[in-house]
């Protein structure tokens, strides 16, 4: 016959037990219903942790699966709308300037809206020259760029667009044929440029078969001298 004590003790063990079993099967449901996995989902944090304790060097060198294509590479870089740029050299609108000056310069923001061009810097009154042989397509002073000079390339299908000109060169007008290395303007601060950076704003644009000189997609300039130059 057991005594008092030992029964008390056999019915807490039976109650600690019952306790167990009761909290590992209403866990064992609960998985069962919120944590049940999807077909083809796989766990990347667990999958990485493996991989790192484990030291599976092949598990880490595996690319990323889980990052979209357009992270995995960078897009590509479109010089024009129609992928097919005219041919021949073409020379810096200022004196002693390197291409490489001009890297990164489109990209830039002016505020909230994109740059789209490259800015020269260069001490007032430089002489600002023709990158090619072309043609006076207009002769334009805006608000933004002030003193403003578009000339039309040989083949019709660039714009190049040069901007805070100080002023002309004498007798400049509209339809002249330009050589390139002509002198066509001065450097300056006109329009919304600040008064004491003088610098050229210089674009290219790919214009489309109307051939309108306010009209085309901008190209970035870096990418036309480097593959022209």
């Amino acid at each position: 016959m057991m005594t008092p004590l030992w029964d008390r003790r056999v019915r807490l063990g039976c109650a600690l037990l019952a306790c167990f079993c009761t909290g590992a099967l209403a866990d064992g449901l609960l998985r069962m219903k919120y944590v049940r996995s999807e077909p083809g989902v796989r766990d990347v944090a667990t999958v990485r942790l493996r991989a790192e304790t484990s030291g599976d060097a092949a598990a880490q060198a595996r690319p990323d699966t889980t990052r979209t294509a357009s992270e995995r590479a960078p897009a590509p870089v479109v010089a024009a709308t129609t992928g097919l740029m005219p041919t021949g050299h073409l020379r810096m609108p200022i004196d002693g300037v390197e291409v490489e000056a001009l890297k990164g310069g489109f990209d830039e923001r002016r505020g909230a809206r994109p740059h789209e061009a490259i800015d020269i810097l260069a001490p007032r009154n430089t002489p600002v020259l023709a990158v090619e042989n072309g043609t006076v397509a207009k002769l334009f002073i805006s608000n933004a760029g002030g003193i403003t000079f578009y000339q039309f390339d040989p083949s019709g299908r660039l714009a190049y667009y040069y901007a805070h000109l100080e002023k002309y060169a004498d007798g400049l007008h509209e339809g002249q044929a330009v050589a390139q290395g002509d002198v066509i303007g001065y450097v300056g601060t006109t329009g919304n440029a600040p008064p004491g950076t003088p610098h050229l704003h210089f674009a290219v644009f790919e214009l489309d078969e109307t051939r309108r000189w306010w009209k085309g997609k901008a190209i970035d300039p870096y990418l036309v001298f480097k593959s022209r130059g």
